[in-house]
C-alpha cells in the first residue's frame, strides 16, 4: 500500500499514513476507509518539485477530491480554475484531467496543505490545524528554492504567515515580506462556494500568480540561519 512519502517530492517531510495526531480526523479516515476502500483516505503528500520557488499553500483535502486522489486539488470543482492558472503561467504542464495519473505535472511550484487529512465539513479545529503544522514547517525547512508563497484563505494565510514568522493581515490580493526575504501572496480560496457566488473570479485568482510570477526575480535572497 502506498504511504504518502512515495508520492511525495519531500518525502521525509510527510505524515505516516495512518497520522494519529487528530483524534476527529483519525475517526473520520476510518469511517471513509469502510465506506471507500478505494479512495486514498490518508495525509495527501505534497505535490510538485523539490526546487520549487513557488509553494501555493491550500487548506486541507477535499472529500472527493484529493482525498479520493491522493493528490491536492485533483477530482473536485476547485480543480478546474486551480490547475488551468498553473497551466496558463507556465507553472504545469500537461492536461489536468481530475485524476491522479492524468501526467500532469508541476513547473518550479509546489502544493501544500495545512491540515494534510480530510476534516469534517472542511473545516479543521484549530487544534488540528496546529497539530499539522509541524509538517508544514517540515515541508518548507524542505523546499530551500521557495521565495513566494501563495496561501489561499484565510486558514492557509494565518498558518503560513506563522510558517514564515511574520504579521500580515488576510486580504485577497494581499502582499507580505518575511524576515528571511521570502514573500508571501494571499487569495481568496478557490472553492467552489467563492467560484460560485463571485467572491473569487477567475481574474482575481489568475492576478495573485502573474504577481507571483513578476515577484520571481525580484524576491530578495533568503538569509541562511
Amino acid at each position: 500500500m502506498l504511504r504518502p512519502a512515495d508520492l511525495s517530492p519531500i518525502p521525509q517531510a510527510e505524515a505516516p499514513r495512518d497520522c494519529p495526531l487528530c483524534p476527529r480526523l483519525v475517526r473520520y479516515r476510518e469511517q471513509l476507509r469502510a465506506e471507500h476502500p478505494n479512495w486514498w483516505n490518508a495525509p495527501v503528500p505534497v505535490f510538485g518539485e523539490a526546487d520549487a520557488w513557488l509553494a501555493i499553500v491550500g487548506l486541507a483535502p477535499g472529500r472527493k477530491g484529493a482525498n479520493r486522489t491522493g493528490r491536492p486539488f485533483t477530482g473536485d470543482a476547485s480543480g478546474e480554475i486551480f490547475y488551468s492558472t498553473l497551466l496558463k503561467f507556465g507553472l504545469a504542464k500537461g492536461e489536468y484531467r481530475g485524476e491522479p495519473d492524468d501526467g500532469l505535472k508541476l513547473k518550479g511550484a509546489v502544493v501544500l496543505n495545512t491540515v494534510k487529512c480530510l476534516p469534517p465539513g472542511n473545516k479543521p479545529t484549530p487544534e488540528e490545524v496546529r497539530n499539522c503544522s509541524a509538517y508544514l514547517d517540515a515541508a518548507l525547512a524542505n523546499l530551500p528554492e521557495v521565495r513566494v508563497l501563495i496561501a489561499l484563505g484565510q486558514i492557509a494565510h494565518a498558518a503560513a504567515a506563522r510558517a514564515l514568522r511574520l504579521k500580515a493581515t488576510f486580504a485577497h490580493g494581499a502582499e507580505a515580506v518575511a524576515p528571511d526575504g521570502r514573500v508571501l501572496l494571499t487569495s481568496y480560496h478557490c472553492s467552489l462556494q467563492n467560484t460560485n457566488t463571485g467572491k473569487l473570479t477567475r481574474h482575481m485568482f489568475e492576478s495573485v500568480f502573474e504577481l507571483a510570477v513578476q515577484l520571481r526575480r525580484s524576491a530578495p535572497e533568503r538569509t541562511i540561519e
